[in-house]
């Protein structure tokens, strides 16, 4: 009997060649490298390509691939076979989740794969705002008179740092924190109290959390309950001098009432990886500010993270064509619809 293929589709983006070497290897997958950008016969091309998906691997980045390309329910129209849409990393900012939960799409991401890159990140952040380093190294190069005095920073040690969101990234940023004498407090709707206290860390409310915090750090992901959650209100319940980072999403916090807290003296210094826009534009307000370290989502983007990525990603997909339930499944409750579909798929690849 002739077996069919399992088709992936994804774009010539940056991506680690583990992802297409372990499913060059994997019994019976091909995958479609197209251009995301190019001209309408480009486009026709990619839309074919995507009329026969049974898997879209997308980018996470909405800065990095264009807005027709991402899943949404018109796209997801034109994809009659598709079983699943797996990203990039560990975000889905570019995929209608609902949609594919409606179209019995299962949508999988690559969930802790960056945890280490983004925690050490966060943790660079936080000394070079505590320690005045990006401050000290402009006005090196700028010159002038000044004194070493001017630079004075802040010890780690005996700080409490809030941690929002203590997930993959927040525990590991809770043991390094812990390594350098912090106490550590952290609010987390979807973890119970055992477990965050499990993870180094001890529970609290998010306003409690604000009020107590030498140093905010947000790490949880963005959607309906978190667009916004750090607001104008958020800003002003923080401790007067504290700092405030974000390697999670833009869009979780309001950098307009960041910028007014920074301005005002309320907030001592901010750093930020991601932002609303991405990248932000030069003359954005929040860059014109000597104590806010800036950075362009980066915080994930080692070669050990995006390795850690590709190779997950494949694996998964490989578990998908075995109708095996994926560790980083986001829409659990479609495995039964797409569970389904897969077996159907495979029936008619001559799989079963």
């Amino acid at each position: 009997m002739t077996t069919g293929h399992w088709n992936i589709v994804r774009f010539d983006l940056p991506l680690d060649s583990s992802f297409d070497r372990l499913l060059d290897e994997a019994p019976s997958v091909r995958v479609r490298i197209c251009d995301p950008h190019g001209d309408e016969r480009t486009t026709q091309a990619v839309l074919s390509a995507l009329s026969i998906a049974h898997g879209y691997h997308v980018s996470s980045a909405k800065d990095e691939l264009p807005a027709r390309w991402f899943v949404t329910e018109a796209l997801l129209e034109r994809c009659p076979q598709l079983l699943w849409v797996t990203t990039y990393g560990a975000g889905y900012d570019t995929v209608d989740v609902n949609a594919c939960t409606r179209a019995g799409v299962c949508v999988v991401n690559q969930a802790g794969s960056n945890a280490v890159a983004v925690a050490e990140h966060t943790f660079g952040c936080l000394l070079a705002l505590t320690r005045r380093i990006v401050e000290c190294n402009q006005q090196l190069r700028l010159g002038g008179h000044f004194s070493r005095h001017d630079f004075i920073g802040r010890d780690l040690s005996g700080l409490t740092l809030g941690i929002v969101g203590i997930g993959h990234v927040g525990k590991r940023v809770a043991a390094l924190a812990r390594a350098f004498g912090m106490n550590v407090i952290a609010a987390d709707p979807l973890v119970d109290e055992a477990t965050i206290r499990a993870r180094g860390a001890k529970p609290a409310s998010l306003e409690t959390l604000l009020g107590l915090a030498d140093v905010v750090s947000l790490h949880c992901p963005l959607n309906a309950g978190t667009a916004g959650l750090i607001d104008r209100a958020a800003f002003e319940r923080m401790k007067p001098g504290s700092l405030f980072i974000s390697t999670a999403r833009g869009g979780v916090h309001d950098e307009a009432a960041l910028y007014d807290a920074l301005q005002q003296g309320h907030l001592a210094g901010a750093a930020l990886d991601v932002w609303s826009s991405e990248p932000p534009a030069p003359d954005h307000p929040l860059l014109s500010l000597s104590n806010v370290v800036a950075t362009y989502h980066i915080a994930g983007v080692t070669t050990g993270a995006r390795q850690a990525m590709a190779s997950t990603a494949a694996g998964q997909i490989v578990q998908l064509t075995q109708a095996e339930p994926p560790a980083n499944l986001v829409n659990r409750e479609v495995w039964p619809a797409c569970a389904r579909r897969i077996d159907l798929a495979r029936q008619s690849l001559g799989r079963a």
